[in-house]
């Protein structure tokens, strides 16, 4: 699967993923309005052989994207408070 990665300017160490570039539909307008204008930053292929910075496997950040149509990568501070 092929990620499109957007940062925030607006809150520092969040990052969007999604499935297609540009294509922010299915993200809720409210996480648009906090997360502020997307910036875009890199693509990726997503696989399991992969290695990811984050906490979570290449198969549970694909889950996440197909079920809600993006994954939200958040600070690790700020995932301690979800």
């Amino acid at each position: 699967m092929q990620c499109y990665v957007y940062r925030s300017r607006r809150k520092p160490g969040s990052f969007l993923f999604l499935p297609e570039k540009d294509h922010f539909e299915r993200v809720p307008e409210v996480l648009m309005t906090i997360f502020g204008v997307p910036e875009f930053s890199f693509d990726f292929e997503l696989t399991e052989q992969r290695k990811l910075v984050l906490k979570l496997e290449a198969h549970e950040i694909r889950r996440v994207i197909q079920e809600n149509g993006f994954f939200l990568q958040l600070p690790p501070n700020e995932e301690q408070r979800c």
